[in-house]
């Protein structure tokens, strides 16, 4: 099992650097002079060349993604244009936030996500399975940014039960485990919950359906098992591929979450792209890609441990 992980890790490396190359590109690949958002209108020269000594655009491509690659690995991701502020202690705060948010989120999605699909398995072809692949399928149609403004106008504006904005009172973005601040976590959860759960619900109910068809269930009802015992197996071997898709849904739900975090005002990183995007605040924008491409590939690496553990035939392989 270890040589396996350590194979994991090793193909890992060269995705990491990809990811890090593309990351320093896109400085130079995004239209424009990328010191325009900090120039003024009526920069002399003389500024321009300190400003591009100062960002290292004075040297080679090679060197200044060596440089900035270098500085990364030791946490300085530079500084954001727009607040002055590291690019690390924004980005960390923001992932912060938006981890909770997805774990939440990809919590209850796994959960209901898995009852309706091994539900839906159990009684394939019954008005049960139908109804939970309806569910699923809902749940991986709808746009996730209008479920949450149209449970935002339900349950803040004409119920008045849940808050529609913010991480905390008075739109803090500091966390606390208490009520108030566990409130502001229940709409942007569920809302990004539901196409997680539509797509293991899914996944699940193929993986059920076809597990229940094997000889070795046969047998297993042959020598008096009873059902729950067979369920049981059954779980057991649908484990590895469920978590491997559920490792899938929180890494994107990592990464895709910019447009509810913009709905609900979560300060998160879907947010903090945004804002990067629109303020073309280039170092925060490379500097938060980076970092959530990076939880991305080591999430996946997580997975597989997880797998491998659970099925010992996938590190033999």
């Amino acid at each position: 099992m270890l040589a396996y992980l350590g194979r994991r890790a090793f193909y890992a490396l060269p995705i990491m650097l990809g990811v890090a190359l593309f990351c320093f590109l896109l400085v130079h690949l995004a239209p424009g002079d990328p010191l325009v958002s900090v120039l003024p209108p009526d920069a002399s020269v003389e500024l321009q060349r300190q400003l591009m000594s100062i960002y290292g655009f004075d040297r080679s491509l090679p060197e200044q993604f060596v440089r900035w690659l270098w500085r990364a690995l030791q946490g300085d991701l530079g500084t954001s244009i727009a607040s002055g502020r590291p690019v690390s202690s924004e980005v960390s705060k923001a992932v912060g936030n938006t981890l909770m948010l997805a774990v939440f989120a990809t919590a209850i999605g796994f959960l209901l996500g898995s009852l309706f699909g091994f539900v839906a398995g159990y009684f394939r072809d019954s008005w049960v399975d139908r109804a939970a692949s309806a569910l699923s399928v809902l749940g991986v149609s709808v746009p996730h940014y209008w479920l949450g403004m149209v449970l935002v106008i339900i349950f803040s504006a004409q119920l008045n039960w849940l808050p529609a904005t913010g991480a905390g009172p008075g739109g803090s973005e500091s966390w606390a485990w208490n009520w108030e601040h566990m409130r502001h976590l229940v709409l942007p959860a569920i809302t990004m919950s539901v196409i997680p759960m539509g797509i293991i619900a899914r996944t699940v109910r193929a993986l059920v359906a076809e597990m229940l068809a094997q000889e070795f269930v046969v047998g297993l009802r042959a020598k008096g098992l009873t059902d729950l015992g067979v369920f049981l197996h059954v779980v057991k071997n649908c484990a590895p591929t469920a978590l491997a898709v559920m490792g899938l849904q929180l890494g994107y739900l990592l990464g895709g979450s910019i447009l509810i975090e913009t709905v609900f005002s979560w300060p998160g990183t879907g947010f903090l792209l945004n804002s990067a995007i629109f303020q073309r605040d280039l170092p925060l924008l490379q500097g938060t890609i980076l970092v959530l491409a990076m939880f991305f590939v080591l999430l996946n690496l997580l997975v597989d441990a997880l797998q491998s553990a659970l099925d010992p035939r996938m590190a033999r392989g």
